[in-house]
């Protein structure tokens, strides 16, 4: 699961009461592995490379109770409505962005194999679905298409309304081709870490800009 992280900050934001912009949301929608790559730069999680372990993704996530555990994804959530409060002093858009961040955890339960955990010890949880493409990559795009689609009927575009939102859709598609398509990474090395991160960059630009250019109609 990479973009449809991002289905339920583009629900929330399409909504029309008071939430944060659509750019906060897609941070708290990857606040999850933001954390996650940010630790395994600094040697606290880890990952390592082990081809065939599922049909999509290479990557054995065996070193992961900070973050991909359930306890520990509800912490991260409490640490950004925490921030957010301090930024906007309104307690309901703090409690929607803590639970866009842990939408992360359900998300990634549907496609990961048994890594996740409850509290960072077994037993391990994961419905699999990277194992079966024919099933995750249809339902990862219908998630996606359908929040883009109620992104675009609840809101109206301002200056550059249409052309923004159109990038955002543009690159959604491109990052998660490459994630589909593009060619496996061959060792746990920084690589991984940096370009993830690179790329939750652009969309959260991409989303800030989208956010300030529609507003929820009437």
């Amino acid at each position: 699961m990479f973009v449809g992280h991002y289905a339920p900050a583009l629900a929330v934001a399409a909504t029309g009461r008071p939430s944060p912009r659509l750019g906060t949301l897609f941070v708290a929608a990857q606040f999850v592995d933001l954390a996650f790559f940010g630790l395994m730069l600094a040697g606290v999680e880890h990952l390592r490379i082990v081809p065939g372990i599922t049909a999509m993704n290479p990557m054995d996530l065996y070193d992961m109770p900070w973050t991909h555990s359930l306890a520990g994804t509800c912490g991260w959530a409490v640490l950004f409505a925490a921030t957010l409060w301090l930024a906007v002093r309104n307690w309901r858009m703090a409690a929607i962005g803590a639970l866009v961040v842990v939408s992360h955890w359900p998300l990634d339960l549907l496609v990961h194999r048994p890594d996740l955990t409850l509290a960072g010890s077994p037993p391990a949880w994961g419905l699999g679905l990277w194992d079966h493409p024919a099933i995750e990559m249809p339902l990862e795009t219908l998630l996606v298409a359908g929040a883009l689609l109620f992104y675009a009927g609840r809101t109206r575009p301002r200056r550059h309304g249409r052309l923004s939102l159109a990038i955002l859709t543009l690159a959604m598609v491109v990052v998660q081709a490459v994630n589909w398509f593009g060619p496996p990474p061959e060792a746990a090395t920084p690589a991984i870490p940096l370009s993830a991160l690179l790329a939750y960059g652009l969309l959260a630009t991409l989303a800030w800009w989208t956010g300030r250019t529609r507003e929820a109609k009437a």
